[in-house]
């Protein structure tokens, strides 16, 4: 059979960018298929970017607002101009991912809802064409749940919020997880009095416990946070929006201007057509094994779409996968255990590996935990940003399993730890490591001494080693 194209690419986001651009250097005849009219994924519009623009002019704000109090019709101006430079950065971006980077590189592109007719065949929009293979990056969009009322008011999600231009006085946001709690304290640093409510006992529920309750801590500064509560209903009021939540077998409402809800992500695979040639999903989801194959061998999926990690650097990293094994015809399988992430709240989080609850249960005895606090660092101690741990848990002979800080800039400093664990080096060997006095890794390598500290000072062995030392040295 003689198709269009070696490779259908469904989605023009982070992953499906990566697929397509990959197997077109390669000499692949590429479809990228994008029902939106720009390319760059729900990252690039509605959250890494815009989020992370939104959080640095929120800082700006914030640290000017502690050296002199803003007026409130400062406030407003400055919640407009964020709200702006948003835009701007989001467009800045768009340009390196502009349509015509990727026509140059010989795929043609498609701006409309794909569909599938057969295995090897796609409606999309008025036009059919045919493919050897698949790949699927469809991404994922804000999951809305069934609370009473929502579908009657009128609600943000993080592909709303930034279209925002005034400032609210007041919202609730329903969701304590990453999305929820970046987008809470910017809101909060821009003059909004925001209120989260989070049905776990804690926010960020898939932290390491101590660093949440330590965020909580630091963060209720800003807002209020109501943990463990249950949202009842949500209704049209005066003010705008009136919640109803549950909370120790009580019942209370809030009101607020806005409502924004936080609550996940579901996989964007509903008008696929999937069920139509036989591709299995769960929990709306699809499912692929370690290749990232789909039960049809031709059909590949990767980002939010197979429910990995919603990470746009994890739809990367397996869009790299799926280009060597759709393009090459090799079996190259990804793995998750080397994936760090960052919730770029302030301060920041730094999340790899596992939990030390979750490293207790599988290693036991055979774990080694080292923690420094940031209170114990004299960078740290210079900016008085004291407030902070770092938390690096390994096997008793220093493979890293989890590695876990929280404090200012912890994304770009932790990362050293993330890279000797990606090369297999053992934890140890940052103690080898000189690094610029005094720069904020030096927290890092101060942690990594502690092995040592465990492994000689404080065993049995250093009793042999004195012994020597007094003897013949």
């Amino acid at each position: 059979m003689n198709f269009d194209y070696q490779l259908a690419v469904i989605g023009g986001g982070s992953g499906g960018l990566t697929v397509a651009a990959g197997a077109a250097s390669f000499g692949a005849e590429v479809a990228l298929i994008e029902r939106k009219p720009e390319l760059g994924g729900d990252c690039l519009h509605y959250g890494c970017m815009p989020s992370k623009a939104l959080i640095q002019a929120a800082k700006e704000v914030h640290q000017a607002d502690q050296v002199s109090q803003l007026p409130e019709n400062e406030r407003d101006r400055l919640f407009e101009n964020a709200m702006n430079r948003v835009s701007e950065a989001v467009q800045d971006v768009q340009n390196h991912d502009s349509k015509e980077r990727f026509i140059e590189l010989g795929i043609d592109i498609y701006e409309a809802e794909a569909s599938f007719v057969d295995a090897h065949t796609l409606q999309v929009g008025q036009e059919t064409i045919t493919a050897k293979r698949f790949v699927i990056a469809t991404g994922s969009s804000p999951m809305i749940p069934p609370i009473n009322g929502v579908d009657q008011v009128d609600y943000l999600t993080n592909e709303t919020i930034f279209n925002m231009r005034k400032r609210p006085e007041s919202m609730v946001v329903i969701g304590g997880g990453i999305i929820g709690l970046e987008l809470s304290q910017a809101m909060a640093r821009l003059g909004v009095e925001v209120t989260v409510v989070e049905g776990s006992d804690h926010v960020l529920s898939k932290e390491d416990e101590e660093v949440s309750q330590m965020l909580e801590k630091i963060v209720s500064n800003e807002l209020n946070l109501l943990t463990d509560s249950r949202v009842e209903q949500v209704e049209a009021s005066g003010q705008g929006v009136a919640v109803t939540y549950s909370k120790d077998g009580e019942v209370n409402t809030i009101e607020a201007e806005k409502i924004l809800i936080a609550t996940g992500r579901k996989s964007n695979i509903g008008s696929l057509g999937l069920d139509r040639i036989g591709v299995k999903t769960s929990n709306g989801k699809i499912d692929v094994d370690a290749s990232l194959r789909t039960n049809l061998r031709h059909i590949y999926a990767v980002g939010d779409c197979n429910g990995s990690m919603p990470f746009t650097h994890v739809a990367g990293m397996e869009g790299k996968v799926a280009i060597s094994n759709a393009v090459f015809g090799l079996s190259r399988k990804v793995s998750y255990e080397k994936v760090p992430w960052v919730v770029y709240t302030a301060p920041e989080i730094y999340h790899l590996g596992l939990t030390e609850k979750e490293a207790k249960q599988r290693y036991g005895d055979q774990l080694l935990t080292f923690k420094t606090k940031l209170a114990d660092n004299d960078r740290f101690m210079a900016e008085r940003n004291t407030e902070g741990i770092v938390k690096i848990m390994t096997t008793n002979r220093g493979r890293i399993v989890g590695a876990h800080a929280i404090g200012e800039g912890a994304g770009e400093w932790m990362q050293e730890v993330g890279t000797i664990q990606a090369l297999n080096k053992k934890f140890q060997s940052l103690s080898n490591i000189v690094h610029p006095y005094p720069a904020r890794n030096n927290i890092v390598s101060q942690t990594a001494d502690l092995y040592w500290r465990e492994k000689l000072f404080d065993s049995s062995l250093n009793k042999a080693i004195r012994w020597y030392v007094g003897k013949f040295r």
